[in-house]
């Protein structure tokens, strides 16, 4: 059943710009196809939807990073944007190859913000791929929510803490300045960091993920980040409880054989 929103693709997106603003987290329970969506968006309190990539990828059989074709990636995107009313922000990964063709396709698909990753690429790099991206949603009308992620914190393990903090930030404020709306930080945990952020870039521009260690939504309201997303655990807390499902259920013995 189609549940495209009655609003416009523009309303969708100021609506989403706006959600970042709040005085309450926007939490994002991130989901994979149009039966998490529905099951998301019909929770109390809800008020915008998020895809993983990661779960998306392992839905259709892929590894994460690219792997899955990208046309298979923006019709499941489709199919989540029209299961709800809900403004959908789409995770690009690194935008597959072409920035700006796919999120086009994002946009067709009803999207109205999306996700994109530096993978520590070089940092003007990133800013190219954020201002395709904006460009390409003035294009189709709609003032589009970029979401931009520094790998920083997960793909320098043996970086300090401090060195963690002083590239994201520098690379944060150069993603904003780019025309991103917020800038996604995965890994940082630490209290004094995550107020640090939050001063530098300013309010509603932190995003968060809920990785171990992560406070919990209320704790980083007060220290004023903006987002909360929760990426593919949703996905695989699912996958365990389908585990635990036919484990309780299956016939784990072999059958005996039958006789005559």
């Amino acid at each position: 059943m189609n549940q495209r929103s009655t609003r416009s693709p523009r309303d969708q997106a100021e609506h989403l710009r706006r959600l970042h603003h709040d005085d309450a987290i926007l939490v994002l329970v991130n989901v994979w196809d149009a039966a998490s969506a529905r099951v998301v968006a019909a929770t109390p309190g809800c008020s915008a939807i998020a895809t993983a990539s990661a779960a998306i990828a392992a839905t259709h059989g892929y590894e994460d990073g690219e792997n899955i074709p990208v046309d298979l990636m923006i019709d499941c995107l489709r199919r989540v944007c029209q299961a709800v009313e809900l403004p959908v922000t789409a995770d690009l990964e690194r935008g597959y190859t072409d920035v700006g063709a796919t999120t086009s396709a994002a946009l067709d698909a009803g999207a109205v913000g999306i996700n994109l990753e530096d993978d520590l690429c070089a940092t003007e790099t990133m800013e190219e791929r954020i201002r395709e991206a904006v460009d390409t949603g003035q294009a189709h009308g709609i003032p589009l929510v970029v979401n931009a992620r520094t790998d920083v914190f997960l793909l320098r393990p043996d970086a300090a803490p401090e060195q963690h903090y002083a590239e994201a930030a520098e690379r944060g404020r150069r993603y904003l300045d780019a025309g991103a709306d917020c800038v996604f930080v995965p890994g940082c945990t630490a209290e004094q960091h995550i107020r640090d952020l939050v001063a530098q870039f300013g309010p509603g521009r932190l995003s968060l993920l809920a990785v171990p260690g992560t406070a919990d939504a209320g704790t980083l309201q007060e220290w004023g980040v903006a987002r909360l997303s929760h990426g593919p655990f949703p996905h695989r807390r699912t996958l365990q409880a389908l585990d635990a499902y036919a484990r309780e259920h299956a016939e784990l013995s072999p059958k005996s054989p039958r006789q005559g």
